[in-house]
């Protein structure tokens, strides 16, 4: 985004939160989107007056159900964009605060092969002791224990998505992270647009990147599945919309696409998003990266604050009766107390997307959403 349309942008969002009218907290309650007669489904609490200036975490009381995900409590926020307050529907997406997931697809991994791109001494143990290292790499790979339905159900509107063509007969299009999904691109996307049928107000961003051996002609395969897939509901690229701008046209996926050369030649494709990445293994040298980052100031546009802990190989193979599942349960209060002290907004230190794994876990997802609620304290 250039200068005059970050301006522009800082200049509407400040319009709309400083009318100088303050919105009574029952209509806010009550109020219904454009061509909304009512809300469905489970929309869990609402974010349309402003709470207790704090942030609510259970960080405390994690156990070992909760890194796998809360089964009793599915949708929870699978419609949290329709209810936010009206004062925010004509805030720009990269001024909220979205929750994502980080390496969204690792729910279906399978135990082999490992990825082409691994290492060549990952790939020597598990040639060498399949038994041993295949075991230890899908502990350390699981990023995500919720299924893609169920990730949007719980508030999900970011979706990091990684696309391989396998190898074989069928050479159809898999996720890959360390070793591929048996969950196939096609089917994936599919089932996102069916979700987002039923929940014509929420609006996602694929984050299509790490594009592992591709060549342009299966970028045009890929980016011609998209356009089958989702249509009018893609939203052109362009200046960062809001979501009044998107529930009027009918769009709600923005496709977010690592690959210059694809972007140029789509107009249905964003530049890829930003990612704050920290390659740490401890959340306190995580927590300084990131402090680090916001120190240098925000991107114009959409970006991600990425609260997932990264392992190296030797670590990995140093601490084989760890996961990253155990890994994350010991960081999880450090990071939702991170979490919390953030706001949105056009400010240098401000936060837009923050992106988890096990996003089941703790109150991840309640207060990456209830970060909005800053927005209407001026």
């Amino acid at each position: 985004m250039n200068g005059k349309k970050a301006e522009r942008s800082i200049h509407t969002y400040a319009h709309v939160l400083t009318d100088g009218k303050d919105t009574p907290a029952a209509a806010l309650a009550t109020a219904t989107p454009p061509g909304r007669s009512e809300q469905r489904g489970n929309v869990g609490p609402s974010l349309s007056a402003p709470g207790p200036r704090g942030c609510v975490s259970m960080a405390g009381q994690l156990s070992a159900v909760g890194i796998f995900g809360d089964p009793h409590s599915p949708g929870a926020h699978a419609d949290w964009m329709s209810v936010l307050c009206p004062r925010m529907w004509d805030v720009p997406l990269h001024l909220l605060s979205i929750p994502g997931s980080h390496d969204t697809m690792t729910y279906s991994l399978n135990r082999r092969p490992v990825s082409q791109a691994q290492s060549p001494l990952l790939h020597v143990l598990s040639a060498a002791l399949p038994c041993v290292t295949r075991p230890v790499v899908l502990k350390w790979s699981v990023t995500q224990t919720l299924d893609v339905t169920r990730q949007l159900d719980a508030g999900m509107r970011y979706l990091d998505l990684r696309a391989h063509m396998r190898g074989g007969p069928e050479r159809n299009l898999h996720f890959v992270h360390m070793v591929y999904t048996t969950a196939l691109v096609e089917d994936t996307l599919t089932e996102i647009c069916e979700w987002l049928e039923q929940h014509p107000r929420e609006v996602v961003i694929l984050a299509c990147r790490n594009f592992e051996g591709f060549t342009k002609n299966l970028h045009e395969h890929l980016v011609a599945c998209i356009k089958n897939i989702f249509g009018d509901m893609l939203c052109p690229r362009g200046e960062v919309p809001t979501l009044r701008q998107l529930w009027a046209h009918g769009q709600q996926v923005l496709v977010s696409y690592k690959d210059q050369a694809s972007v140029a030649r789509h107009r249905e494709l964003w530049p890829g998003v930003p990612y704050w990445w920290g390659d740490r293994v401890k959340a306190e040298a995580l927590i300084r990266y990131l402090e680090t980052m916001k120190s240098c100031g925000r991107p114009g546009g959409l970006f991600v604050a990425g609260t997932n802990l990264t392992a190296s190989l030797g670590f990995v193979l140093s601490h084989p009766a760890q996961s990253l599942a155990t890994l994350m349960l010991r960081a999880l209060p450090a990071l939702s107390a991170w979490v919390c002290k953030q706001r949105p907004g056009p400010g240098p230190p401000c936060t837009n997307i923050i992106a988890g794994d096990f996003i089941g876990a703790d109150s991840f997802v309640t207060d990456v959403i209830g970060l909005n609620q800053k927005l209407l304290w001026g």
